[in-house]
């Protein structure tokens, strides 16, 4: 059946085509329900005459259907048109990894980054029992920004069997009938050759040879005919790695190889285990490998005998530790337990369980450490975020986050079973003891405070000073340990309060989410990756060993979380991406906007001629042609820029950062035409916070809000361009993120801890609020200035605007099911024509189960 442009295939509009392939035609279609376009693959009338190769296509549909995985191809809809079925999927823009190889091989870079996306891909699939037995180049394709998706899961069960002629890339009939070859010749695992049963391990032999072909040009196993081809599957090792690609990484060599073991069993046993092997495969994890697999080399006797000197001393050290050094930690081996990839703060675990708080949406879910699907936790209190989980899992520390920003919030002591909750007090941070009988608690100010789970003997124990977050005790009850705000320092004291010192860590990357070994040997941090420390005291007081990062690769690590046995850590893993989208305002959704770049604090010049962002999430500044073409680099890394906002005329970007040798949050301005970003008062020490435009250049709004919205004295202050003069806002003391409205009457404002929008009137000099019911962030002007445009996060998440006039604020979007990704880990934005702009969440964010082990 051939369908032409203009066309209905059901409620599809046909409006060209994109290629003809041994399925059947792919089309290019119009969804006119959901306003956006799809592709239809309508597959041979041949398929539709089978009811049970129809049934089982069905079926395999469905189960692709249920993958939602970025690095799968999306399918929506299954059905038959004039006998001939047929599936519609999400169109992607791009080529095939087939296409892209026939320029030839590609960089190790991008092949550990496609194999990783690959990966993933199969693991998601493999947890849901599907195998797909036929990935292979013209199954994988490489969107436009890098995204790469496996297509066709299942669909190689409808493939007939080919023409007589010999073809060492033709792809032959699957069936589930034993004896039956199934696969594409040249990919095809030993089992497949032999007609065996075949598991996820197939796919993972097909996946080598995929490796093989991307760091090599050409493929692994290739022969005159099939049937050479298939010998060699079966006899043959393929040609060695590092005579086609010298630079190769040896550890890359070996993973290779590995996947084409003969064996199943001598190859990676889960699609989770390879990804990880790949992203150690990283430059940093490369290097590093190969440092450490590098042989001492001693040459002469004067060597030997320095040798040998050496080894007389490290023989002592060893003798004064006691055997304290067996090796250094490190983790060998993952498991990815979730596959959503939505946002999860790892809190705490029964031994069976893991509990998660849900990230700015402040769900609470749960799911079992052997894996599966994540359900919620019932928690009888308004808008929960979890903080703490019991040792027995029977108490949760629970905060209960009003629409408000707040500082400190109420916390809940919540028995899981039955439901019964205590107020305890307001908190930051919250731990239970080792026994779970009592808790100690922190607020923003520094007070740390120590209660009984039953409410009772309330006492201030310490001060730290500071904010306090992430406290965590001790198994052994004596010691606490927690992070300091104003420094992510790491501090600990005793359970009664004593001894308050910071906690040297000799990590470079900052003290986050810590939590104790089970049995106190180690202390695990994050930031980034995971450190494991040493809680063990040595000579002088000093940890007996120095910390070790134990995990490396391109993943993020977050709440580490170690299990009971002392042989896993629990850990939150995740690769940060957004795809940018505009509010269509015919469609009513969120579609790409710039080619779906990952950016978020997006402005555009008052002609829309201009646009200025921050990649996402390597933090750069860029300036680009209204369209997003021809982008420019405006800062090298050296500073974070965010809360970016565009001269009128296009010829400066204004953003905050802090800069590199101090701690306040500082404003900065910088030419679009490139040049060093400067300080905008380099007379003062900040903080300058949320600085903004006025609509002619010659005025610049800001806060002295540190981190935007931490300081109740945060006051509003205007520079004048012209005289360099600083004027504050009357009446503007506990206000931040102000915003001048486009025809200079109003000031935006957001009060601190409290719900709703001021309004400044410049010609009243008086303060008004237009909204004070729920929550406002990131606000923006209409180009009129008759609206206000803001998003709200939690309770009833969407896109609102409210008139300058008052009233009830009108929602123009609902986000329940949107999930947001940037900086600040939400953002939106107006485009040119006030349309709203958010930055999606197309990254993955799960939980892996990482193994420790001794090197």
């Amino acid at each position: 059946m051939t369908l032409s442009p203009g066309a209905k295939l059901e409620n599809y509009e046909i409006v060209g085509t994109l290629g003809a392939g041994g399925m059947g035609e792919v089309y290019r279609a119009r969804d006119p329900i959901l306003k956006r376009e799809v592709a239809i693959k309508v597959l041979p009338r041949f398929a539709g005459q089978d009811p049970d190769r129809l049934r089982r296509f069905e079926q395999e549909a469905q189960a692709a259907a249920a993958l939602n995985h970025p690095n799968i191809l999306a399918v929506y809809q299954f059905g038959s048109f004039e006998g001939s079925p047929y599936l519609v999927s999400e169109l992607l823009e791009g080529a095939t990894l087939r296409e892209l190889l026939e320029r030839g091989p590609l960089p190790v870079r991008k092949v550990i980054d496609y194999g990783v996306q690959i990966a993933r891909g199969l693991g998601a699939a493999h947890e849901k029992g599907i195998v797909h037995r036929d990935l292979k180049p013209e199954n994988l394709f490489v969107t436009r920004d890098g995204r790469l998706k496996i297509l066709d899961f299942g669909l190689a069960k409808l493939m007939q069997r080919p023409s007589a002629a010999e073809d060492s890339g033709a792809t032959v009939a699957q069936a589930t009938d034993p004896g039956m070859v199934m696969g594409t010749v040249g990919y095809m695992s030993p089992e497949q050759v032999r007609g065996n049963p075949v598991d996820h391990r197939a796919d993972i032999f097909a996946f080598g040879a995929i490796l093989y072909e991307m760091l090599c040009g050409k493929r692994a196993f290739s022969k005159p005919t099939s049937a050479e081809t298939m010998a060699g599957i079966l006899n043959d090792d393929p040609p060695s790695i590092s005579q086609a690609a010298q630079a190769t990484p040896p550890g890359l060599q070996r993973v290779v190889h590995r996947c084409l073991e003969k064996n199943p069993e001598q190859r990676f046993q889960s699609a989770s285990d390879l990804a990880f092997a790949l992203e150690a495969l990283s430059d940093s994890g490369s290097s590093m490998a190969m440092h450490a697999m590098a042989p001492a080399r001693f040459g002469g006797r004067k060597t030997l005998a320095g040798a040998v000197g050496l080894v007389a001393v490290a023989a002592v050290v060893w003798l004064a530790l006691a055997g304290q050094n067996k090796g250094t930690l490190r983790v060998v081996a993952y498991r990815q337990i979730t596959h959503d990839g939505h946002s999860k703060i790892l809190v705490g675990t029964d031994g069976s369980r893991l509990y998660f708080s849900g990230g700015i949406t402040q769900t609470v879910g749960q799911v079992l450490v052997s894996g599966g699907e994540t359900a919620p936790v019932p928690i009888a209190v308004p808008n929960p975020n979890l903080l703490a989980v019991s040792p027995d899992g029977s108490t949760y520390l629970v905060q209960s986050i009003p629409e408000a920003l707040r500082t400190d919030y109420p916390l809940w002591s919540v028995r899981a079973f039955g439901g019964s909750t205590r107020a305890l007090g307001e908190a930051s941070s919250a731990a239970f003891s080792p026994d779970g009988n009592t808790v100690v608690y922190a607020n923003h100010g520094g007070a740390i405070h120590e209660i009984g789970t039953d409410g009772a003997g309330d006492r201030q124990v310490a001060s730290a000073g500071s904010n306090v977050w992430d406290l965590s005790w001790s198994p052994d009850g004596k010691t606490i340990r927690f992070t300091r705000g104003s420094d992510d320092s790491l501090w600990e004291m005793t359970a009664t309060g004593a001894g308050l010192h910071q906690v040297a860590t000799g990590s470079t990357t900052g003290q986050e989410q810590g939590r104790w070994a089970a049995d106190g040997q180690f202390f695990f941090v994050s930031r980034g990756q995971i450190w494991a420390m040493s809680a063990k005291k040595g000579w002088f007081g000093a940890p007996a060993q120095p910390s070790v990062q134990i995990t490396t690769g391109p993943i993020q690590w977050q709440s580490p979380l170690p299990a009971k046995d002392g042989k896993t850590v629990y850990a939150s893993g995740f690769t940060p991406h957004g795809e940018l989208v505009r509010l269509d305002a015919e469609s009513h959704q969120f579609v790409p906007f710039l080619g779906g770049i990952s950016a978020d604090d997006v402005t555009f010049s008052s002609d829309g001629k201009s646009v200025a962002y921050v990649s996402f999430p390597d933090y750069v500044l860029w300036k680009a042609n209204g369209d997003g073409s021809n982008p420019m680099q405006l800062t090298d890394g050296t500073l974070t820029p965010r809360v970016v906002t565009m001269s009128p005329d296009g010829t400066e970007v204004l953003f905050e950062a802090v800069p590199p040798q101090g701690k306040n949050v500082r404003a900065y301005i910088v030419s679009t035409q490139g040049g060093t970003p400067q300080q905008l008062l380099p007379q003062e020490a900040g903080p300058e916070t949320d600085a903004h435009f006025s609509s002619d250049g010659r005025k610049i709004v800001f806060s002295t809000s540190p981190e935007g919205g931490g300081d109740p004295k945060s006051v509003i202050r205007i520079l004048d361009r012209n005289t360099n003069g600083v004027t504050t806002i009357p009446g503007s003391t506990g206000l931040f993120s102000p915003r001048l409205s486009p025809d200079g009457r109003y000031i935006s404002a957001m009060p601190l801890y409290s719900k709703g929008l001021k309004l400044f009137d410049f010609r009243t000099q008086q303060w008004s609020t237009p909204w004070d019911k729920g929550f406002v962030g990131f606000e923006c002007w209409s180009k009129d200035s008759q609206w206000v445009y803001y998003i709200t996060p939690r309770g009833n998440p969407g896109v609102y605007r409210l008139r300058v006039s008052g009233g009830v604020p009108e929602r123009l979007v609902d986000l329940q099911s949107v999930p947001f990704t940037g900086f600040f880990g939400i953002w939106m934005g107006l485009d040119a024509n006030d349309n709203p702009m958010l930055l999606r969440n197309v990254g993955t964010d799960d939980i892996y189960a990482l193994t420790l082990g001794r090197q």
